[in-house]
């Protein structure tokens, strides 16, 4: 039983990926990004993830929240995510995935 303050993460990610494929996956989390993308600069800031993260449902995400999940998936360091390190995050959050993407990348490939 989950107490009030954690946040419960349900992975349907390895049935999005059963149903539309790996390509079709991919086109969505693309699709995830755009949501959630600075209009500007192209890439998701901590002001666009605040601003965009109710149209995923994510109206409830702390600062803290926010912020941890930028620099969980920032790569390259410039305190932003660009749609790779979205990709590659939303994946990682994912260990069913991550133990079966060797297939996804072969089905992909």
């Amino acid at each position: 039983m989950a107490s009030q303050n954690s946040v419960v993460f349900e992975d349907f990610f390895p049935a999005m990926v059963e149903k539309l494929g790996a390509e079709g996956f991919m086109k969505e989390l693309c699709n995830g990004f755009r949501l959630l993308v600075d209009g500007d600069n192209g890439v998701i800031t901590f002001e666009s993830l605040k601003k965009n993260s109710a149209l995923l449902g994510l109206q409830d995400m702390s600062d803290e929240e926010a912020i941890c999940m930028l620099r969980e998936g920032d790569l390259d360091g410039d305190g932003a995510l660009n749609e790779m390190e979205f990709c590659t995050l939303m994946l990682r959050l994912s260990p069913e995935l991550m133990n079966s993407s060797m297939k996804l990348l072969v089905e992909a490939i």
